[in-house]
């Protein structure tokens, strides 16, 4: 009897820690990687390489298909929904990139999931979308159980060696705790109000831009309308056409659009927000935003955020409606039919605008408060250990490593780096067991901390 109330017990604390529902609202965390990212985080590749220019990944000369997987990454926080999303090219329906992920699970590592491509599909298989574990919802990464690890995969091909090669130079994971969204506070989202500002554009009315397609493309319409605000010229039916997911037939995959709008010159990804103020300093900054809509506005919907009235009460431009330019909706509803959604978004820059999405501060609301080295994990570590840092600006960083008499084994780390949070991994495979030092140096901060490799 006893024995059987032990068991209950452990099940119960056993569901309580996997069921997606835990107690605890962790923060958002954005992990982007740029170009020199990618290539500093390579675990594997075949048929890859940089290209002349040093701006982005594409095929060797004398393949059709290559990949890349990149070393796994770790959050500091728990997560359970992931929004992935990336930035390339594919100059023709000749040639594509698929991106997958895959997550821990009780084997080591669950099978890679394809969580989108670009552009064309020709592909002989699409993938796994699920395991055990989870699954990837359209576009969508929703886990049972809270991970902090994931790992990136992305496939590139072409028909011939005649055929242009796709690039990608950017990948994005947002992740986020169903928590949070379950618990905002809509009180505090009410009396939230921004100052005044508004993103004028050219309106578009999503049903008059096609009769065949009009009710399904408010999602590259809204998107068009970012464009256009920055002076650039697009065709909507065209963007539209070509933001149509082919494997799935629809024209609202997150990703694929965010991708799209960067064969134009923008620098997106899926993104979040978890306040008014947060997303008004997006547009202050020069940023356009795409929001992700439900009830009691809509059942699904997209519509570009223009800005705030001088009372801080929101402005959209809703391609939904005739009269939808600069459009005030009631902000409690508002606020429920984006927040309660997680407040999923579209966020753009100009790829050549000082001010970019990968600064952490914008995307949070807030920025890093202090430099910060944190304690390596595991630690002690076997042969791989994670190091985590936090800079409130953007500055030049170096991390070394040491041994006790005083001597650098190894520059793990050296670039001008984005204010936010980071990590990298430190591979001492061929080191014996002892104590090492990590020293992390910017030009105004210094800190030392030890780590302790064990065989």
């Amino acid at each position: 009897m006893i024995r059987h109330i032990i068991v209950l017990l452990l099940t119960a604390i056993a569901l309580i820690f996997t069921n997606e529902t835990f107690a605890d609202n962790y923060p958002d965390q954005h992990h982007v990687f740029l170009i020199e990212d990618l290539i500093s985080r390579i675990e594997s590749q075949s048929g890859v390489k940089l290209s002349d220019d040093g701006t982005c990944l594409k095929l060797a000369d004398s393949v059709t298909y290559g990949y890349v997987i990149l070393n796994p990454d770790t959050a500091e926080y728990p997560f359970n929904r992931g929004l992935p999303s990336w930035n390339g090219t594919a100059p023709d329906d000749n040639c594509s990139f698929l991106v997958q992920m895959r997550f821990p699970d009780d084997e080591g590592w669950s099978p890679w999931l394809t969580v989108g491509f670009w552009k064309a599909y020709i592909w002989a298989s699409y993938g796994s979308t699920g395991y055990d574990g989870g699954y990837i919802d359209y576009d969508y990464v929703k886990l049972y159980q809270y991970q902090n690890r994931w790992q990136f995969k992305v496939h590139l091909a072409r028909y011939t060696l005649d055929d242009p090669s796709p690039t990608i130079h950017k990948l994005s994971f947002y992740m986020s705790d169903t928590s949070t969204t379950k618990s905002m506070d809509y009180t505090a989202l009410l009396n939230d109000n921004p100052e005044k500002i508004f993103i004028s554009t050219d309106f578009l009315y999503q049903y008059d831009i096609d009769d065949e397609i009009g009710g399904s493309i408010c999602s590259p319409t809204s998107v068009s309308m970012a464009l256009i605000s920055y002076d650039i010229a697009v065709d909507p039916l065209q963007f539209a056409r070509d933001t149509r997911d082919p494997h799935y037939g629809i024209f609202g995959i997150w990703p694929r659009v965010v991708q799209n709008a960067s064969e134009y010159g923008l620098n997106g990804a899926v993104t979040r927000y978890r306040s008014w103020s947060a997303a008004r300093e997006v547009l202050a900054e020069g940023g356009r935003i795409v929001i992700s809509v439900g009830p009691p506005l809509y059942a699904g919907h997209l519509m570009m955020l223009a800005g705030f009235t001088s009372e801080g009460i929101p402005i959209v431009h809703d391609p939904a409606k005739k009269d939808g330019y600069a459009k005030v909706y009631d902000k409690n509803d508002l606020a429920v039919s984006w927040f309660s959604k997680g407040g999923i978004a579209y966020t753009f820059f100009p790829v050549d605008d000082a001010t970019s999405i990968e600064r952490a501060d914008i995307l949070s609301g807030k920025l890093p408060e202090s430099y910060q080295l944190s304690q390596n994990y595991p630690n002690p570590f076997n042969q791989t250990t994670t190091i985590p840092f936090t800079i409130p600006q953007q500055t030049d960083v170096k991390i070394a490593i040491y041994d006790v008499r005083g001597r650098m084994i190894e520059i793990l780390y050296e670039q001008t780096t984005h204010a936010g949070s980071h990590t990298i991994v430190w591979n001492a495979e061929n080191l014996a067991s002892g104590n090492y030092f990590i020293v992390f140096s910017t030009s105004n901060f210094h800190k030392v901390m030890k780590a302790i490799l064990v065989r």
